[in-house]
């Protein structure tokens, strides 16, 4: 399967390109800046630069699968996550859809679209987060919307928890990576949202769950 990873020179989207390539999916890295193409070259996947806020189009065709895993980081302003993490995943889905390309997986966040749940610095975040994903339901996609708890760098387990909504926790890296690959051939998968955090049920087993 040819999989565009959105955001594939973050934490977790290196893992991603890493992980879809071990899995034999040939891995498509969307990155913003000429040096960021030797890291998804080591890793083995196929770099593609593009800007998620102009024309995504080129770099979708062809492409089976799409995930998004951008984000605006920590240290940017309220605008920056407007353009990222809403708007930049918004227009993602659009050359998506409009491609013909069924699957999507979008990276969110625990709370997202609830900013109560969240303190004040995450409230706008989480209300981008959430118009995001909305706007995904929208759509005729086959998605899969992922919303783990507090990302560490911890090695993975590959033992989860999934549910519409958990009650906190945190989550290595690694198996969010993981279990959003595993999303896209599981169709009990589709068309779901969920949270996600550590646990003791295998990632595989979980999914078919939900």
């Amino acid at each position: 399967m040819k999989v565009l990873v959105a955001g594939a020179n973050g934490s977790t989207g290196r893992l991603l390109i890493q992980y879809l390539k071990e899995d034999g999916h040939e891995a498509y890295g969307l990155v913003r800046k000429e040096e960021q193409k030797s890291t998804i070259e080591q890793l083995g996947g196929t770099p593609v630069l593009a800007d998620l806020t102009s024309d995504v189009g080129y770099a979708v065709k062809g492409m089976d699968a799409v995930i998004f895993a951008a984000g605006s980081g920590s240290s940017t302003g309220p605008e920056q996550t407007e353009i990222v993490d809403r708007d930049g995943a918004i227009n993602l889905i659009k050359a998506t859809e409009n491609l013909g390309i069924k699957k999507f997986v979008m990276l969110s966040s625990i709370a997202a679209g609830q900013p109560e749940r969240g303190n004040e610095e995450m409230k706008h975040y989480l209300k981008m987060k959430g118009e995001a994903d909305d706007y995904l339901k929208t759509t005729e996609l086959d998605y899969s919307i992922v919303r783990p708890g507090g990302l560490t760098d911890e090695e993975g387990t590959s033992k989860v928890k999934v549910e519409k909504k958990v009650d906190g926790g945190t989550i290595p890296r690694a198996d969010v990576a993981k279990t959003m690959i595993a999303a896209l051939n599981e169709a009990n998968a589709y068309h779901k949202t969920f949270e996600l955090v550590s646990g003791e049920t295998q990632i595989e087993e979980a999914l078919k769950s939900l």
